[in-house]
């Protein structure tokens, strides 16, 4: 193993730059532009450390699914329903909405991360209507009914849940993570949504037809037309909707869901993942640790997800110069128990 593990080592030592920075797992690569720094010794298709033989190396992505959920999944698409998927912090929720869209082609997927104070409201769409007040202010304009003001379009901006109801023939994907952590009431809130399919903007609407250039979620920031301040899909959303089971959610809401129940990977699926993101031989090396992974979260009641067995095969694999034992103890610590 390369004695150049250890990056930093603490104590009485010389600063010293890195100069070499360690490739990371393929499931941390990140598709920023161009580096601000120097790019001597490229051709601005990308550094040296990203070329097309290296990208051709990684292990091709896909979703290891047992063939029942795998039915789930096609039963809420066929249906057009919402997919709620619950399950151990872990087992693939929020990946699998990701899958879905790289299958089927669908784009990039629309992420609505739920907390304690999110709204119904905040999904659908934002307004600066202070932000509009005092462009107006600095103009001379007036308020909402003043048509020579700034133009309303540019305080608008639709969440993910508006973004994935506009009409388009072929559906976005939207990932609502975490519902469980949200406000009680949340879930009804989202049922005459998800029922009707439309939505109305109050803000337009008062302005009697007016047609607006409306901000979407996106990387692009793109605009789209919004008239009479209604918003209706013509293909519903492929919404997936996770929950770590910390609340049960009303009758009303599981009514209108497909529900998946993702269980925790057997020692074959293990196996598989390891596989997808690392190659085969990271596979064929991990047995001993998939063996104590599996030891650990099914004997001794430790509360682990997959993603901690693929950290410790990537470090294995690297040549991380710690011996078994102490990436055990390092890598798989119960997500449960701080003392674990």
């Amino acid at each position: 193993m390369s004695t150049d593990w250890r990056l930093f080592r603490g104590g009485d030592v010389e600063p010293h730059p890195v100069t070499a920075w360690p490739a990371p797992p393929p499931w941390r690569t990140f598709s920023g532009g161009e580096s601000p720094e120097a790019t001597e010794g490229t051709d601005g298709g990308g550094t040296p450390e990203q070329t097309e033989d290296t990208v051709s190396e990684r292990p091709r992505r896909r979703y290891v699914i047992s063939e029942t959920d795998r039915d789930i999944v096609n039963t809420a698409l066929h249906l057009h329903r919402p997919l709620l998927v619950t399950g151990r912090p872990g087992t693939g929720k929020s990946t699998l909405a990701r899958a879905v869209a790289r299958e089927l082609c669908l784009g990039e997927v629309l992420h609505w991360p739920v907390n304690s104070r999110s709204t119904l409201a905040e999904g659908l769409y934002r307004y600066d209507a202070v932000g509009r007040l005092r462009d107006a202010s600095l103009r001379g304009g007036a308020g909402d009914g003043d048509t020579a003001g700034p133009d309303i379009g540019d305080y608008l901006r639709l969440g993910p849940l508006g973004t994935a109801l506009l009409p388009r023939t072929e559906p976005r994907v939207l990932l609502i993570d975490e519902l469980d952590k949200g406000d009680v009431d949340l879930p009804n809130d989202l049922l005459t949504v998800f029922e009707e399919g439309t939505y109305e903007i109050p803000e337009l609407a008062r302005l009697k037809g007016t047609s607006a250039q409306v901000r979407v979620t996106g990387p692009d920031d793109a605009r789209v037309n919004v008239t009479g301040g209604r918003v209706t899909c013509r293909t519903f959303p492929v919404v997936v909707i996770t929950s770590n089971g910390e609340r049960d959610f009303p009758p009303a809401f599981l009514r209108r869901c497909v529900r998946l129940d993702l269980k925790q990977p057997n020692a074959d699926q293990l196996r598989s993942i390891v596989g997808m993101h690392l190659g085969t031989d990271a596979a064929r090396q991990a047995e001993r640790l998939i063996e104590e992974f599996l030891r650990l979260r099914d004997t001794q009641a430790h509360d682990l997800a997959t993603d901690q067995l693929l950290n410790a095969v990537h470090l294995r694999v690297s040549g991380a110069a710690m011996d078994f034992d102490k990436l055990r103890d390092t890598v798989f610590r119960s997500l449960g128990d701080l003392d674990a």
